[in-house]
């Protein structure tokens, strides 16, 4: 008897109605050429998302499909019928109810390997099947599923299951060595790519790799926040290592010193930069990739976040003759984009403007991106000296980090430039002392800059938020707000749903911006402390970091626990 032939994945989901005959025929042909399963296929392009997979493959395999979302199919499922190792292991679950056989609740009915295990381990047959990431977040929280962290989580749907289980599990030498290690390697491209993809459609800013010394953890960044989404066997920690650093085009045999380099992919479509860091470890070299969007340079001046009096200020500044203008604020504040939102305002054909950065994390029309290369001599000071001689309009520094790059730019910006850059402090006032302290004269500092903004990035509520009438005194008081601004119904907390992380998504900026002028000017020729540079910023109509915060926790942008976190509280009239 001819045996019956199964039903093609991508022709359940058209019947379906989950996606249409032309998405599937794509979602096929992508799917060869990259050598994928055409569910995985799906996922990645945004096709369909992970539970119409899982319910199609229910239907294709003829298992009852949950949706684990849903108390009365998470119901269905039992916490304790398999061994919580086992559970952790293959990511399975057990389904609850009675019958001669124990049953299992799995996500991938292709894993054939694994069920040969679980049969002869705990004697359970495969009976229905739900989302990789709703099982996972059943085991790590035994919950709801739509608890779920915002980054989908990544081994097994990555790894062939055999990689996990290759050298823990005899099954009668059945694979020679050089077997083995190929079906490892290809486990551990898809891990990588499927990293990268999962950081990319989850908004992560970086994704952290880092040994440990019994296995390798992963973490995402996202809106600021560290989340662990998954570790991997310490047995691939070279492979993996090895993947990132061959992709990102680095040496992968040095492991002493630290490398830097870089990965271009494209995620859903786009063009996606990585910045890749590896740094040496006592368990291993830590890797840090940080991702560039595209998107994210492209930030007009309006979206920054400035109230409408400071980026009335900022306008004015960014259109003078020569100066200097200075963002401060410490890594990940948001430096850049602030800086290229300034140069897209004048990039137009009439301004000549050139760049030393390093890196060189965005490309743009119009303007003059110099990549500074220490390696060969070509350092900040070498840029800076060389841009002099090409007559440029504006000239951004990518960071000023001691006197002779600072020295060059104050020079640039009294000969007629308009200059940009950063500079590591913790506010605006301290950008003066700061720069007096490499060794700038302080006539100098006083008569080349123009102004400084300091910045800092606060997670933002997500549209779940509802009001909070009784916020915490002690972060209330530390930026400046009473009960009577909570009585009033303005100060807004974080929600519950399944599209945030913890009530909130996304960040947005506060600022302080410090306006030179007469009386700072002297302070500084004076060498005076930060604290009377701060107060006369203050006199002259500095708003400061709390202050800014403040307006956007009464506009119910962000909380007073994330202001006070993060902006540079001095005392609760600030």
């Amino acid at each position: 008897m001819a045996r019956k032939t199964r039903q093609k994945l991508g022709e359940i989901l058209v019947e379906l109605k989950l996606i249409t005959k032309e998405q599937a025929e794509k979602a096929a042909e992508a799917a060869k050429s990259s050598r994928k399963r055409i569910g995985e296929t799906l996922i990645e392009m945004a096709i369909c998302g992970e539970e119409h997979v899982a319910k199609a493959l229910g239907k294709q395999f003829g298992l009852e499909y949950l949706n684990l979302d849903r108390p009365e199919d998470r119901n269905k499922v039992s916490m304790t019928a398999i061994p919580q190792d086992v559970m952790k292991k293959y990511f399975v679950l057990g389904y609850a109810g009675e019958g001669p056989k124990k049953r299992l609740v799995i996500h991938d009915p292709l894993d054939l390997d694994a069920f040969d295990v679980l049969r002869f381990r705990v004697g359970a047959e495969p009976f229905a099947i739900a989302s990789l990431t709703q099982i996972k977040s059943l085991i790590d929280g035994g919950g709801s599923a739509a608890a779920a962290l915002g980054p989908k989580t990544l081994v097994t749907s990555s790894i062939d299951a055999s990689v996990d289980r290759g050298s823990s599990v005899d099954r009668g030498a059945s694979l020679d060595q050089g077997e083995k290690e190929a079906k490892i390697e290809q486990g551990v491209v898809k891990l990588v790519d499927r990293l990268i993809i999962n950081a990319v459609q989850g908004r992560a800013s970086d994704i952290h790799i880092e040994p440990r010394k019994e296995n390798v953890i992963v973490r995402y960044r996202v809106d600021g926040e560290c989340v662990v989404i998954g570790d991997v066997p310490k047995k691939m920690q070279g492979s993996l290592l090895a993947r990132v650093k061959l992709m990102a085009g680095v040496n992968i045999s040095e492991k002493r010193i630290p490398q830097d380099g870089r990965i271009k992919m494209v995620v859903d479509g786009t063009a996606i930069d990585f910045r890749v860091s590896s740094c040496p470890a006592v368990h291993g070299e830590s890797i840090v990739l940080r991702i560039l969007r595209p998107d994210s340079a492209n930030t007009a001046l309006t979206s920054l976040g400035l109230e409408s009096d400071s980026l009335d200020q900022f306008n004015r500044i960014i259109r003078r003759p020569n100066g200097i203008f200075l963002v401060t604020g410490p890594t990940g504040s948001g430096k850049t984009t602030t800086l290229y939102a300034a140069l897209q305002t004048l990039n137009k054909p009439g301004v000549k403007i050139i760049t030393a950065e390093d890196p060189v994390e965005y490309q743009f029309k119009g303007i003059n991106q110099c990549q500074v290369r220490e390696h060969i001599g070509l350092t900040f000071n070498a840029i800076l000296k060389s841009m002099l001689r090409q007559a440029p309009n504006v000239i951004l520094v990518g960071e000023i980090r001691d006197r002779e790059v600072a020295d060059i730019a104050i020079q640039a910006a009294l000969t007629g430039h308009l200059v940009f850059s950063t500079l590591h402090t913790n506010d605006a006032p301290s950008s003066v002392t700061r720069l007096i302290d490499m060794g700038v004269k302080p006539f100098l500092v006083a008569s080349s800059i123009q102004a400084v903004l300091g910045q800092r990035l606060v997670r933002c509520l997500h549209s779940c938020k509802v009001h909070n009438p009784n916020p915490d005194p002690k972060f209330m008081k530390l930026v400046g707000l009473t009960q009577a601004d909570a009585d009033s119904g303005q100060i807004m907390g974080p929600g519950t749903c399944t599209e945030c992380i913890g009530g909130y998504r996304g960040r947005r900026a506060i600022f302080e911006m410090m306006m030179m002028n007469q009386e700072i000017r002297d302070l500084a020729f004076q060498r005076s402390g930060v604290s009377k540079i701060r107060a006369a910023a203050i006199r002259g109509g500095m708003r400061t970091l709390v202050g800014d915060g403040r307006l956007k926790i009464l506009k119910g942008i962000t909380t007073p626990e994330e202001v006070a976190k993060l902006a540079q509280v001095d005392s609760v009239d600030a």
